[in-house]
């Protein structure tokens, strides 16, 4: 349903005059649709492109509609502020606390969300080659620094 609520949203915005279509965010009246619209959803290709056939063909009147209550009910007032939700990493949720924490176990400050599967791969096959690329600050439960035989833990 998503990406057929989204097809629409760019085509609607794109008939309206440019006065109008720079007031619309089309984030929001994807939102706003989406709300409005039953969930198609799929676990396999061939459930895919069902769902997509049927969103397009016994949904496309419900799939309009929507959209258009969407840009009329979102668009923006020029003089009134409107704070965006953001999804911007936070150190004050714990998921930006745990990157940290793993930027300082791995050692390594450019980690993120984005790369941290390859670099979490990359210490993975360093260590199982002997070759120890990270380090725990504390390892002993007590807060003490512990020594690690690492050749007892050798596969």
């Amino acid at each position: 349903m998503e990406l057929l609520v989204v097809e629409e949203v760019d085509r609607q915005i794109q008939s309206l005059p440019l006065k109008i279509a720079r007031y619309i965010t089309p984030s929001e009246v994807v939102a706003y649709a989406l709300n409005r619209l039953p969930p198609l959803y799929a676990t396999s290709k061939r459930g895919w492109q069902r769902q997509l056939h049927r969103g397009r063909t016994e949904f496309y009147q419900k799939i309009a509609t929507a959209v258009r209550q969407g840009i009329i009910a979102v668009q923006r007032d020029p003089l009134r502020a409107n704070d965006a939700l953001s999804f911007a990493e936070d150190n004050n949720n714990g998921s930006g606390i745990a990157l940290q924490e793993l930027r300082q176990l791995l050692q390594r400050d450019d980690l993120s969300w984005d790369n941290l599967s390859d670099i979490v791969e990359q210490a993975l096959l360093n260590t199982l080659r002997g070759k120890v690329t990270w380090r725990r600050s504390s390892l002993a439960h007590n807060g003490e620094h512990a020594n690690v035989d690492w050749e007892r833990y050798r596969i």
